[in-house]
């Protein structure tokens, strides 16, 4: 009684001799009443004969008044050689602020102060702590846990967690049950590549950091457990960029004796939960696209629905003309851009700059600009009669004040740029609003991708992935055309989840590990202990895997990843902070039978 109780007593005394309440819980009823604070000096304000204080902690702040007259001498005294981020400790009594401010949840009142307590002093900050900060993107990853101290990277942390927990909350409710799965797993070739960890027991020989889960949660799977989920750290070794880092994590689901449709079915329910839960909005309808024809539409197979601008192949309306920009080419396409006739020339030019710079690589731009007149005028006004546009611009469904935009090229490429050109132009005309989600689902994706240079073919989502049931045949005798029982899902053009419908079959493995390239030796070597449980029972299964930071991102209004992870790397992969990666010592090398490495 007295350990088990007495340890709860005295938690409970330890916390209140820290403070009774936090910086943003104090209102007009407590006024009177005597209270301790603790927290962080955000900033202060000195009259001579009174100092306010703002005291900061995660839950708000709450301004702190020091009286010549009120406050006692040592108090007054000590108050004067506190700077920006001491932790303090204060007691004193709840009053009535006299000019109250509304932008915090405390501004109604102050807290007159009659004991402080430093509880550790601090160097000024390399960069203010403020909503708006002068500090670098660099210097606020050196200093992260300063930075977090900052509303709004604090906040998006606090935003993760609330999102993670619906998650959750959801899956479970959803008779998910969540497993760990190991992080030291064997590496594969196929994916991106591996993270690998030298293994000290076993000389020459190396984990890998899984890049997924994938085979663990179809092996669970096999082992009767129905309905699996995990929030994941994942790992690739790969070039970074703003949704791209090399540890994320995924919400990683499976599910036994379901086909493509269950699947969807219930991730657009816990998508419309989230996006109900943590924003306040009713999503009507998950559209579904082929691949095939996101490619067609929209140029690429996340494509961005909160806006029109769907693209309208002129093939046959526009070549044997006699204009070789035309005529050349495998595609002439183009896109309708909603009330841009009146860019000037000068607007325009600077689209056909854009368009040419080498991360596009487009050698030009047609234009058509659809006149208030009802007359059209263009850059190719010369090669074609006013009645040829006017039939471009019928297909395209371009309006008076509609601006015509025209690409023409190798399939792939020309589309590639169109669409680079589209999101450049909605992003412009602010019509990619991120108050508004607009979901889709993209399916039908080929099963194999051919490589040129390996000479060989590539699964374009993994190995595990299986054919669509009417495509089987199709294996054999035309592999390139086989469609994968594999889907997307893209929200307000970033996709936040892909998944399939898994092979369960030990034949079918087999057969798609041979169309990749693996003997039957390598086969076994990687991917034997699968193949081996396939023969005891396997089910039909399936899953999907969401991008929780990407996710977490877009519900917060923003599709830059790194600001809702606590500790991010930089774009070389580096954590500036703890400054890893490093170096390690000569005995560490030994003890994993490596070579001693030269040091910088």
């Amino acid at each position: 009684m007295v350990c088990a109780s007495g340890f709860f007593i005295f938690t409970i005394i330890k916390e209140l001799m820290y403070r009774s309440h936090d910086c943003g819980s104090l209102r007009f009823e407590n006024i009177n009443q005597n209270v301790t604070l603790s927290g962080w000096v955000h900033k202060s304000r000195n009259k001579g004969f009174i100092i306010w204080v703002d005291l900061r902690d995660r839950y708000g702040i709450t301004q702190l008044i020091f009286d010549e007259k009120r406050s006692p001498k040592n108090v007054f005294e000590k108050v004067q050689n506190i700077g920006r981020e001491f932790v303090i400790q204060i007691k004193g009594v709840v009053i009535e602020r006299e000019s109250k401010n509304s932008n915090i949840k405390s501004g109604a009142v102050e807290v007159l102060v009659n004991e402080l307590n430093i509880l550790n002093k601090s160097k000024t900050p390399p960069f203010t702590l403020e909503d708006t900060t002068d500090g670098g993107e660099e210097l606020r990853m050196q200093y992260r846990y300063l930075d977090i101290r900052r509303n709004p990277i604090k906040d998006k942390l606090i935003f993760r967690s609330k999102v993670s927990n619906t998650v959750r909350n959801y899956l479970t409710s959803e008779g998910f049950i969540d497993i760990e799965t190991p992080y030291l797993i064997k590496s594969t070739p196929e994916g991106a590549r591996d993270f690998v960890v030298p293994s000290r027991m076993n000389s020459g020989q190396f984990y890998a950091l899984p890049q997924s889960p994938q085979t663990f949660k179809q092996l669970l799977m096999i082992g009767g457990l129905d309905k699996y989920f995990q929030i994941v750290k994942c790992f690739r070794d790969e070039d970074l960029r703003a949704d791209r880092q090399p540890e994320f994590t995924q919400i990683d689901c499976e599910m036994t004796f379901v086909e493509q449709e269950d699947i969807l079915n219930q991730f657009e329910g816990l998508t419309r939960h989230l996006i109900k839960e943590i924003r306040g909005i009713e999503i009507e309808s998950f559209p579904r696209i082929s691949y095939e024809k996101a490619m067609k539409t929209y140029g690429n197979d996340k494509p961005d629905i909160r806006f029109g601008m769907k693209f309208i192949e002129l093939n046959d309306l526009t070549q044997g003309k006699g204009f070789d920009v035309f005529d050349s080419q495998e595609l002439v396409v183009g896109i309708a851009v909603p009330g841009a006739a009146s860019y000037s020339r000068k607007e325009i030019d600077a689209l056909v700059d854009w368009v040419k710079r080498p991360q596009i690589g487009a050698k030009g731009l047609v234009w058509i600009k659809c006149n208030d007149d009802g007359k059209y005028k263009s850059s190719v006004d010369k090669f074609f009669t006013e009645s040829q546009i006017a039939t471009w611009a019928e297909r395209s469904g371009a309006i008076t004040g509609d601006l015509i935009l025209i690409l023409s090229g190798e399939v792939k490429t020309t589309r590639t740029q169109l669409s680079a050109l589209r999101m450049e132009l909605a992003e412009r005309m602010g019509l990619r609003d991120p108050k508004v989600f607009a979901p889709i689902w993209v399916t039908d994706f080929p099963l194999l991708e051919w490589d040129k240079e390996t000479n060989r073919f590539h699964a374009m989502h993994h190995p595990f992935t299986a054919p669509k049931p009417e495509h089987l045949d199709l294996l054999k005798t035309d592999p390139g055309n086989v469609n994968a029982n594999a889907y997307d899902l893209v929200l307000n053009g970033n996709e936040i989840g892909g998944g399939s419908i898994r092979i369960h079959d030990q034949k079918l493995q087999s057969q798609m590990f041979e169309l990749l390239g693996f003997s039957k030796q390598e086969a076994k070597a990687q991917f034997g202990f699968l193949m081996n449980a396939f023969s005891y029972g396997a089910p039909p299964h399936g899953g999907i895997a969401f991008g929780l930071d990407r996710l977490v991102a877009i519900l917060g209004g923003e599709e830059t990843i790194r600001d809702f992870i606590a500790f991010p790397k930089n774009n070389s992969g580096r954590d500036v902070m703890i400054d890893a990666p490093a170096f390690i010592n000569d005995t560490q090398l030994k003890e994993l039978f490596l070579k001693t490495l030269p040091k910088e």
